[in-house]
C-alpha cells in the first residue's frame, strides 16, 4: 500500500528506509520519524487519480475485498484476522498488483527524483497520496495515465434520552423486534477520531442475546500497545487507523496522539456510541446517575477508521484512505462526523477526493451520512455539499436540566450546572471571591483572582460554611480558567458550594450544563447577575471609615441541578447548525440541491466518552460526556438508518434517505411548527419559522421512515448525469471518475434529480421538474396537494393517482414565476394515501424572473 523509490543506490536505500519507517508509524504503532521523511517547504502532499477507473468501477456494485496487511518481521503491531472472512485469492492479489502500478508510474516519472507515496487507493478509486513539490505535482499531471492531481487539505470534526424523545422504545425499536435486536447485523464505520474499546457501550457481552459477527463484513482490527489484541470483539468489528499525510507534515505528536485506533479525544467514541452504543449503559458522571444511554440501532456492529487527531483536526488523503478501506471491508454505512475547512476550489463543490469518494461508496451501496457543520446560523453555511451524502443539522431536544439559586430577599434566579442543591430549608451566607482574600493578596496583584482559580489566595475562616461567589469571565469560555479548578478551590476552603454570576462580557453565550460534585450554579445572563450582585451589595455592612466589610449579609440556598425534566418545547434548529442553500462553487452560486437533507437531536447529548480523552476539561476521566454539535445529530441519523437497512436490506442508499426524507416531521412537540434559531446571542430569544434551508426535510421521524409508502430513488448513473449536467465539467468528471461525459445522458439542472425534495436556484420564467415514485407498500390511492412559494404559481399533475405494490408514477411540477424577487420563497407538495401514508416534498425557489 505504501511505496517509493529512487533509482541511484545510495538514494534508493534512503528512500526505502523513510518508507518503511512510515509505513510502521501509519500502521504499527511506532512514534518517531527523521526530518527527512516529513513535508518541507518546498513540498506538499498531493492526491493523484489515474484515468483508468478500477475494474470494480464498472459492476453494479462493489462487493470485492482487498489490500491484507500482514505482521512486518520488525512490527510493533500487527491486525488481528476477523472470525469471519470470505476472500479469494484473486482478492488478496488485486490491491497489491494496482500498488504495484502506482509505484512503476512514480519511478517512471521521477528517476532519480526524490518522492514519497503515502497511500495507493484501489477499491473506491485508483490514485494514491504523494509528497512531492509543486514541480514533480506539474509533471505528473502532464502524464497521459494522470486525470487529476488535487493538494491535499484539512478537515475538522464538525444518549439518554434522544431514544424516548424519537419515540423508538415503542415504535421504531418495537417494529424491529426490541433493543435487543434493533440494527442487528448492520455495520456502520465511523471515520473519526477513533474509539476507547474499553468502554462498556461497545462490549459484545451485555446482552443475554449474543452477538453474531456481521455476515458480509470482511474487516481487520489493527493491533497496538494501546490497542491490544482482543480489543476488537463482535460488537466493535473492526478498527484501523490512517496518519500518513498528518505525519508527514510533521503535525503527529506522539505524546498527544496515538498512533492507534484508541481514542485519546473522545469526539469518536461519543458518536460511534449514538449510533450504536449497547442498549443500558448506566451514565454516572462526577458521581452522579442521569439514567442509562442506548444507541440508536444498538445491535449494530461498529467500524472505527480513525484519520482525526485531537490537536489539528485531520487531512482529505488520510480521510480517503479511511473511506477506501471501509469500502473494502464492505460496510453498510458510513457515518461521517467531519466536515473541510473550507469549500473545495473546484468547478463545483461536489469535486473534491472526499465526496468523490463517497460516490464511489454509494455506488458500492453504502449509505453515507455527513454533519451539516457548525458554522451557522448564516445562510449558505453549508460544509457538506453532494446530493449523494445524506447531510444532517442539529435540533434541541425536549429534556433540559436547570437548577435554581433562592435569595434571601425571596428572588428566585434560575442557572445552570448538573450539581447537587444545598440542604432544605437551610439558608446559607453569599461571599464574594473579592472579599475572601488573604492578607497578601490584592485584586491589584491578581487582577483574576475573582475567578478563584487557587485556594492559596483565600482566608479559609472567611470562606468556610459559606456560598463562595466566583465571577465567570470570557476567561473560562476560552480554556483559561476552568470551573473544575473553581470547584476545587471552594472544596478546599470547605465551601458550602460555589455560585458563579455571569460576567457582563459573556453575555449571551449558551452556557452547557457543566458536573459539579459540590452544590454549584452559574448564572447564565448577566441581567441575572446583576440582579444577584444588586442584593449582595445591599446587604453588606462596612465600615464608615475604612469602608472595609463588618458583617456579610446576603443569603441564598441552590436547588440542584440533577434531575431533568421534559418539557421543553422542541425540536428547534440550532444557532450552530451549519444553513443552506447549498453552495455549488466557491464564489458561490446556489445549487438545485436542498441541504441539509434532514434535522436530528444534536445539543445537549449524553454519550460515551474516552477515559482519557482531554477534549474536554468538564468531563476530563469521565466514561459519559454532554456535547452539543452538527456531529451528534448525524450518527443519530446513520443508527437510525441501519434500522430501515435491517428491514429492508436491498434498499439502495438513496431509497434509505427518501424513507428518512419524505416522513420528517414538521412540527414540534406542542404541534407548532418547527423553530429555528436565528443568532448566536441570546439565541432563544431570536427564533422564527425554520425553512428548508433551515432543517431540509424536517425532523427524523424514526417509526414513520420504516413505513415511508412511496419512495424516490436515485442511481450512481443518476449522479452521473448531474454531475455531467455542470456547465464545463465533462473534464473535470473523466479526471475523477475515469468515466466519458458521453456515455451519459446529462441533466440540464440539478432538480431534475430524482430527489425527495425540488430546489430551483433561478428560474427564469417557468420550468417543468418531474418526479417518479415507486410504491413499496400495498395498494395505495393517493390525493396530492402543494402551497406555492411567494412569487411563484405551481402545478402539480396528476392530482390524484393509485398504485399497486411495485408500480411507480411521474409526477410533473410546473413553476412559473409571477414575480421579480431574490429572495428565496418556500412551498411544499404533499401526497396523502388512503391507507395512512403521507409523502412530504419540500420545495425552495431562490431567484425567481417572471420576464
Amino acid at each position: 500500500m505504501f511505496g517509493g523509490a529512487l533509482h541511484s543506490k545510495t538514494q534508493m536505500e534512503k528512500n526505502t528506509y523513510c518508507v518503511h519507517l512510515v509505513v510502521l508509524l501509519c500502521f504499527f504503532g511506532m512514534l518517531l520519524i527523521p526530518s527527512s521523511c516529513q513535508v518541507d517547504a518546498t513540498t506538499a502532499v498531493y492526491i493523484v487519480t489515474l484515468k483508468q477507473a478500477l475494474t470494480s468501477h464498472y459492476q453494479g456494485e462493489l462487493s470485492r475485498v482487498y489490500n491484507h496487511f500482514r505482521r512486518g518481521s520488525s512490527g510493533r503491531t500487527r491486525l488481528d484476522k476477523p472470525r469471519h472472512r470470505n476472500v479469494t485469492k484473486t482478492d488478496k492479489r488485486h490491491g497489491f498488483n494496482i500498488a504495484q502500478v502506482h509505484d512503476s508510474l512514480l519511478r517512471k516519472v521521477f528517476k532519480g527524483d526524490k518522492y514519497l507515496k503515502l497511500y495507493s487507493y484501489h477499491y473506491l478509486i485508483n490514485g494514491f497520496a504523494v509528497v512531492v513539490n509543486q514541480q514533480q505535482a506539474e509533471k505528473l499531471s502532464r502524464r497521459r495515465e494522470v486525470s487529476n492531481v488535487v493538494l491535499d487539505f484539512s478537515v475538522r470534526s464538525a444518549t439518554t434520552h434522544t431514544p424516548q424523545f424519537l419515540g423508538l422504545p415503542q415504535g421504531a425499536w418495537f417494529q424491529s423486534g426490541g433493543f435487543e435486536t434493533a440494527g442487528e447485523g448492520i455495520t456502520i464505520a465511523f471515520v473519526d477520531t477513533g474509539i476507547d474499546h474499553t468502554h462498556p457501550s461497545f462490549a459484545d457481552d451485555k446482552s443475554e442475546h449474543p452477538f453474531n459477527a456481521p455476515a458480509r463484513f470482511s474487516g481487520t482490527c489493527e493491533v497496538t500497545p494501546d490497542f491490544p489484541s482482543g480489543s476488537c470483539n463482535r460488537k466493535l468489528v473492526g478498527a484501523r487507523h490512517f496518519a500518513a499525510s498528518a505525519i508527514t507534515r510533521g503535525m503527529f505528536d506522539s505524546t498527544e496522539d496515538s498512533a492507534s485506533p484508541f481514542d485519546g479525544d473522545g469526539h469518536g467514541t461519543n458518536i460511534a456510541s449514538i449510533a450504536a452504543g449497547n442498549h443500558g449503559i448506566p451514565v454516572v458522571v462526577a458521581g452522579h446517575h442521569f439514567g442509562n444511554a442506548s444507541g440508536m440501532a444498538p445491535r449494530s456492529h461498529i467500524a472505527v477508521y480513525k484519520a482525526l487527531y485531537k490537536d489539528f483536526g485531520g487531512f482529505a488523503a488520510d480521510v480517503v484512505a479511511a473511506i477506501d478501506q471501509a469500502a473494502q471491508d464492505r460496510v453498510d454505512i458510513i457515518c461521517l462526523s467531519i466536515t473541510p475547512n473550507r469549500r473545495p476550489p473546484d468547478i463545483a463543490t461536489f469535486f473534491n477526493p472526499i465526496d468523490m469518494a463517497l460516490l464511489s461508496a454509494t455506488k458500492a451501496g453504502i449509505f453515507v451520512v455527513q454533519a451539516a457543520g457548525n458554522t451557522g446560523p448564516s445562510p449558505m453555511s453549508m460544509s457538506s455539499f453532494s446530493p449523494w451524502i445524506f447531510t444532517i443539522g442539529a435540533t434541541s431536544h425536549d429534556r433540559v436540566y436547570s437548577n435554581s439559586l433562592f435569595l434571601g430577599n425571596n428572588v428566585t434566579i434560575l442557572g445552570v450546572g448538573l450539581a447537587p442543591g444545598t440542604p432544605e430549608n437551610t439558608m446559607y451566607k453569599l461571599i464574594h471571591a473579592h472579599h475572601a482574600l488573604n492578607d497578601d493578596t490584592t485584586i491589584a496583584d491578581d487582577m483574576y483572582v475573582g475567578e478563584c482559580q487557587d485556594a492559596s489566595k483565600f482566608n479559609k475562616d472567611l470562606v468556610q460554611g459559606n456560598l463562595l461567589m466566583c465571577s465567570y469571565s470570557m476567561r473560562f469560555v476560552l480554556g483559561l480558567s476552568s470551573i473544575n479548578q473553581a470547584l476545587e478551590t471552594a472544596k478546599n476552603l470547605s465551601a458550602a458550594g460555589v455560585v458563579f454570576p455571569m460576567n457582563p462580557s459573556v453575555n449571551g453565550f449558551q452556557l452547557n450544563p457543566v458536573p459539579m460534585k459540590i452544590p454549584s450554579i452559574i448564572i447564565p445572563f448577566a441581567n441575572d447577575s446583576k440582579i444577584l450582585l444588586e442584593y449582595y451589595n445591599s446587604s453588606l455592612e462596612k465600615d464608615g471609615t475604612s469602608e472595609k466589610i463588618v458583617k456579610l449579609g446576603a443569603v441564598a440556598s441552590i436547588n440542584g441541578g440533577l434531575t431533568a425534566s421534559y418539557s421543553n418545547v422542541a425540536p428547534s434548529v440550532m444557532y450552530y447548525s451549519a444553513r443552506g442553500p447549498d453552495p455549488e462553487d466557491s464564489l458561490p452560486h446556489e445549487a438545485d440541491i436542498l441541504k441539509p437533507n434532514l434535522v436530528a437531536p444534536g445539543s445537549l447529548i449524553w454519550a460515551a466518552w474516552s477515559s482519557v480523552a482531554t477534549d474536554s476539561d468538564e468531563f476530563l476521566g469521565e466514561n459519559f460526556a454532554m456535547m452539543s454539535g452538527t456531529s451528534m445529530a448525524a450518527p443519530h441519523v446513520a443508527g437510525l438508518a441501519a434500522l430501515i437497512k435491517q428491514k429492508f436490506p436491498n434498499f439502495s442508499p438513496a431509497a434509505i434517505g427518501s424513507a428518512l426524507s419524505t416522513t420528517a416531521s414538521l412540527y414540534d412537540n406542542s404541534g407548532k411548527p418547527i423553530m429555528a434559531q436565528r443568532s448566536y446571542p441570546s439565541p432563544e430569544l431570536n427564533q422564527s419559522p425554520a425553512t428548508p434551508f433551515d432543517m431540509g426535510s424536517g425532523f427524523v421521524n424514526a417509526t414513520s421512515a420504516l413505513n415511508p409508502g412511496l419512495l424516490f430513488d436515485s442511481s450512481y448513473d443518476d449522479y452521473m448525469s448531474f454531475l455531467c449536467g455542470i456547465n464545463g465539467s465533462a473534464s473535470t468528471v473523466l479526471d475523477y471518475t475515469g468515466q466519458n461525459c458521453l456515455n451519459f445522458n446529462s441533466i440540464g439542472y440539478g432538480s431534475d434529480l430524482n430527489l425527495p425534495s425540488i430546489t430551483i436556484a433561478r428560474l427564469n420564467q417557468s420550468r417543468v421538474v418531474q418526479r417518479t415514485l415507486q410504491n413499496i407498500a400495498e395498494n395505495e390511492t393517493y390525493s396530492v396537494g402543494w402551497s406555492s412559494p411567494y412569487g411563484v404559481s405551481v402545478k402539480v399533475s396528476p392530482t390524484r393517482f393509485s398504485l399497486a405494490n411495485g408500480e411507480r408514477q411521474v409526477l410533473s411540477v410546473i413553476f412559473n414565476a409571477t414575480s421579480n424577487s431574490s429572495t428565496a420563497s418556500f412551498g411544499r407538495i404533499g401526497l396523502f394515501g388512503n391507507q395512512g401514508h403521507v409523502v412530504n416534498i419540500p420545495v425552495s425557489v431562490i431567484v425567481k424572473i417572471s420576464q
